[in-house]
């Protein structure tokens, strides 16, 4: 009898659970390893270790112990490293450990995008403890706007715009509540010619992307401006402003050496249109990108990232893949007020547009204020005729879709 291919899945979040679900419609049994207790993936997975995907040697005994053939951190940045590092010791498929090192922390990534000649702001990195006077006079050519970050967060994490120095102390300390390596980072706003941060996923195979899945991202520029609450697809780049995006992710990959999978975008364009890369997360986007990607593409990429985990070749790379008619976006429900939550309310009048509906919660259960992505309520997913319809619903969103509090 032959045995069953073992793959290794870090985190069993909401989130998580397709990759896990898609593991086994392709005939893999699931390892999981994800340090919560109360994670969804537990009751899914073959088999479940409750250790931190973030700590490698765990990892690392785990794999070895399970004699697995593949490790996939979807849709996680904390675990990709751990999962490059193990899958490196272990000779299985994986990207270049140093590169999803690079990928994941914002200080090497803003180096590495500067010793290779591409589009980047001023920066400077420094603790937390650092005196606040040497962080000025360190950026006293910097040019107002500017960010203060952790280098080591997504989603916008501990993230603060600052239009002069008298909040500083404040950002520094939010930073710091969401870093863990204590490296954060300053640096110039990037004014921008195209209105919309780009966002979306890619996919690589064999060093080259066989799928470029770029799109605008939906923002409340009044409560938070640095959080996505929604991709849409298709975007307004025109023609010169998408192989502009397409030739430097295309750069990126190479000179970083990225073989294969799924990968997270965030660029803006400039007045110039040069190419500023915000992020590159060497791992499928959040907020269930892959999915809206999916059902624009007519693909299945949750599998695809299964597969190239594994060392085999996606379905999708050999066929011509084509974006179906239409307008896809999804729109992240989430709350300015903290509460428990009653439900969500649609409008009649765009009812008709929603193919699917993701709540994370259940009535009563605690609703936080939505000052980070890791504080989504949920994720609605919508299919329009027209471009004029979605805009329609982006410029109305907040009362075309309401999140009830009891």
């Amino acid at each position: 009898m032959t045995r069953m291919k073992k793959i290794l899945l870090l985190g069993g979040s909401a989130q998580q659970l397709i990759a896990i679900r898609a593991a086994k419609e392709l005939g893999y049994y699931t390892v999981l390893c994800d340090y919560l207790p109360d994670n969804p993936g537990q009751y899914e997975a073959d088999k479940f270790y409750g250790a931190s995907t973030t700590d490698v040697e765990a990892v690392y005994e785990i794999a070895q112990k399970e004699q697995v053939s593949g490790i996939l951190a979807y849709a996680s940045d904390p675990a990709a490293l751990p999962a490059a590092i193990v899958a490196e010791r272990l000779g299985l498929p994986t990207n270049p450990a140093k590169s999803v090192e690079i990928l994941g922390l914002k200080y090497p990534w803003r180096r590495f995008l500067h010793d290779n000649g591409f589009a980047c702001p001023k920066f400077f990195s420094f603790n937390p403890q650092t005196p606040i006077n040497e962080i000025k006079a360190k950026t006293q050519s910097f040019t107002f706007p500017i960010v203060v970050k952790p280098t080591d967060s997504s989603g916008s994490k501990g993230v603060t715009r600052l239009d002069n120095w008298s909040e500083l102390e404040k950002a520094i300390r939010w930073a710091d509540e969401y870093s863990r390596n204590k490296v954060l980072l300053v640096e110039e706003f990037i004014q921008r010619g195209y209105p919309y941060v780009i966002g979306g996923d890619i996919f690589v195979w064999d060093g080259k992307i066989v799928l470029y899945g770029e799109m605008d991202c939906l923002r409340d520029t009044l409560r938070s401006p640095l959080i996505p609450i929604g991709k849409k697809k298709p975007s307004d780049l025109n023609k010169k402003q998408k192989e502009v995006v397409h030739r430097e992710l295309q750069r990126v990959v190479t000179a970083l050496g990225i073989r294969f999978g799924e990968m997270n975008i965030e660029i803006l364009l400039d007045k110039d249109d040069n190419a500023h890369f915000l992020e590159l997360g060497p791992r499928a986007g959040g907020n269930m990108i892959p999915i809206q990607l999916s059902d624009a593409f007519g693909i299945d990429l949750v599998k695809a990232n299964v597969q190239a985990a594994m060392g085999v070749r996606p379905d999708f790379v050999d066929k011509p893949v084509e974006v179906h008619p239409g307008c896809y976006m999804h729109y992240v429900l989430h709350s300015y007020e903290a509460g428990a939550f009653g439900g969500i309310e649609i409008d009649e009048t765009i009812k008709k547009y929603v193919y699917r509906e993701v709540i994370y919660k259940k009535p009563g259960d605690r609703v936080e204020v939505f000052d980070g992505a890791g504080k989504a309520l949920g994720i609605v997913f919508l299919h329009f005729d027209t471009v004029d319809e979605m805009e329609h619903f982006c410029k109305n969103h907040d009362t075309l879709i309401k999140v009830n509090l009891q």
